[in-house]
């Protein structure tokens, strides 16, 4: 895989392990409560039970803690927290069937939440930013791969909050902003070019598509949505045509149509 174009942003890593934590401990809470009926639910994830996506959640994590530390590869050779969306869906199969297997061999989930969290506060607190370690997809340095948590975070809690009526597991605001932050750039990345803005406020405003440049005064191409409805389009859990006709996304302008760049995983 070509490594992603030089990240245009940076993240505080304090506040994006704060937010990793924090965003685990709303999950926690919130699946503690949950009965076996509730853990049968479906899931919008295909065959996931509310049970798998929950034990999922705590292996997204997990990962973070028992993965060991990487000699520095070559520059070329390293992966950058903007190349995680487009590697995600190849290994979706993988991901499914360990997700699955864990939930099988930890019925217990209060019990396997600990035990993550407890991996989390031990091992990860004083871990190094620029340690290297080992993905599915390659070596990244920690700190990218921290972002990349929010991610999974953040987006499993949505998915969570769709399938168990009444849930609604709060967003810590540093995650809800990474996670915002990282598709809208990697949808820059995706699609470079400055014709078309894209805002999602309060997070987020890129510039992408090929086109004339904007350079002052109001763009000719303008894509508005909140970044929930964002993260669900770029995950593939919101169907652009639907959002825009029900008016979660406002999209004007001739380049203003991003159907066909989304979603950007899955």
């Amino acid at each position: 895989m070509p490594p992603a174009k030089k990240r245009t942003r940076s993240y505080d890593p304090v506040r994006i392990r704060t937010a990793v934590s924090a965003q685990f401990g709303h999950v926690r809470a919130a699946v503690r409560t949950l009965d076996e009926g509730q853990l049968a639910l479906p899931t919008r994830l295909g065959d996931w039970t509310v049970r798998d996506l929950a034990a999922h959640i705590t292996l997204a994590v997990e990962s973070v803690s028992r993965s060991p530390d990487m000699p520095a590869p070559p520059p070329q050779q390293r992966l950058a927290a903007l190349d995680y969306p487009s590697a995600t869906a190849r290994y979706a199969d993988s991901i499914a069937e360990g997700s699955h297997a864990l939930a099988e061999r930890h019925p217990d989930l209060e019990a396997l939440y600990a035990r993550t969290e407890e991996w989390l506060a031990e091992r990860f607190a004083e871990a190094p930013g620029d340690r290297f370690v080992e993905t599915r997809a390659g070596v990244m340095s920690l700190a990218d791969y921290l972002v990349t948590r929010t991610v999974e975070l953040v987006v499993h809690t949505d998915d969570l909050n769709a399938a168990v009526p009444g849930l609604d597991v709060p967003y810590d605001r540093q995650a809800l902003a990474a996670c915002t932050r990282l598709l809208a750039d990697a949808l820059a990345v995706k699609a470079p070019g400055a014709s078309t803005e894209v805002r999602v406020p309060p997070y987020a405003v890129v510039q992408c598509v090929e086109g004339p440049r904007h350079t002052r005064g109001t763009p000719p191409n303008v894509v508005e949505t909140d970044p929930l409805t964002w993260i669900r389009l770029a995950t593939g859990r919101e169907d652009w045509k639907t959002a825009v006709r029900e008016a979660r996304v406002s999209a004007s302008g001739e380049r203003a149509d991003l159907d066909g760049l989304l979603p950007l995983m899955q």
